[in-house]
């Protein structure tokens, strides 16, 4: 999808958090999401090449999935390339694979809400396991932070 589309993950990070900073970053590598998946994916694993990811700000979804990292599918045992297409059901995705994502200094989840309790568990207190794609998303050489809301951490085994 074109990045003015209203379902464009760049659309949205730029209204809410690039329009609203005064020094804009040195670097932005927008997807170009107006191609089709293949293509985007191949020109954006060769946009990625010598890039390693200060921060990788992701989301986690009801079902366990992080970028467009889905639960099972083909793209969590990809090794080798920086970027695939995701076919999803909704739209044509592109996602950096996991070794990119897990190679930032920061990987930094922020989730919210009541529906992302039960994937908050399996994500973060159980074993890594595609079925949860989250769950096998950790930064190799620097820290993994999730800021959580009451309703989202509602599951968590607090230890008492």
């Amino acid at each position: 999808m074109p990045p003015d589309d209203e379902r464009s993950n760049y659309l949205l990070a730029k209204h809410t958090l690039l329009d609203r900073i005064d020094r804009q970053p040195a670097e932005i590598h927008r997807i170009r999401g107006e191609l089709d998946g293949e293509t985007a994916a191949a020109e954006y694993h060769l946009e990625l090449d010598g890039v390693t990811l200060g921060l990788a700000f992701q989301g986690l979804g009801p079902d366990g999935h992080t970028a467009s990292l889905f639960p099972l599918a083909p793209a969590l045992d990809e090794r080798e390339r920086r970027a695939v297409a995701a076919p999803h059901e909704d739209v044509e995705r592109v996602t950096m694979t996991l070794p990119v994502l897990s190679a930032a200094a920061q990987v930094l989840y922020l989730v919210l809400g009541e529906k992302k309790a039960e994937a908050v568990r399996l994500a973060f207190q159980g074993d890594p396991d595609p079925v949860v794609p989250a769950s096998l998303l950790r930064s190799t050489h620097g820290e993994t932070i999730v800021l959580l809301d009451r309703a989202a951490a509602a599951r968590l085994d607090n230890g008492s």
